[in-house]
């Protein structure tokens, strides 16, 4: 499993979170963030929403699977480059 504490410099708001969503669908690996304890899949526009991360906050990415190491790359990306 990798994991990375990220600095988000977006908002998940409904636009954001659904590229997220989008772009993570796309790998075979387990995703998931974490804010504060609280644990969502990182594939689910749902839980993206109910982990309400605003910018400035840090929150981690974990990802597991196959293809981890591409997944945590472009995601990681997306959370912090936006």
């Amino acid at each position: 499993m990798l994991k990375k504490d990220l600095k988000n410099v977006i908002n998940l708001d409904p636009q954001p979170a659904a590229k997220f969503v989008k772009a993570a669908s796309q790998f075979h690996a387990a995703i998931c963030l974490e804010k504060g304890g609280h644990r969502v899949n990182g594939k689910s526009m749902m839980g993206l929403m109910e982990l309400a991360n605003h910018s400035g906050e840090v929150i981690t990415l974990s990802v597991e699977g196959e293809d981890a190491l591409k997944a945590m790359e472009t995601l990681s990306h997306l959370l912090e480059d936006e």
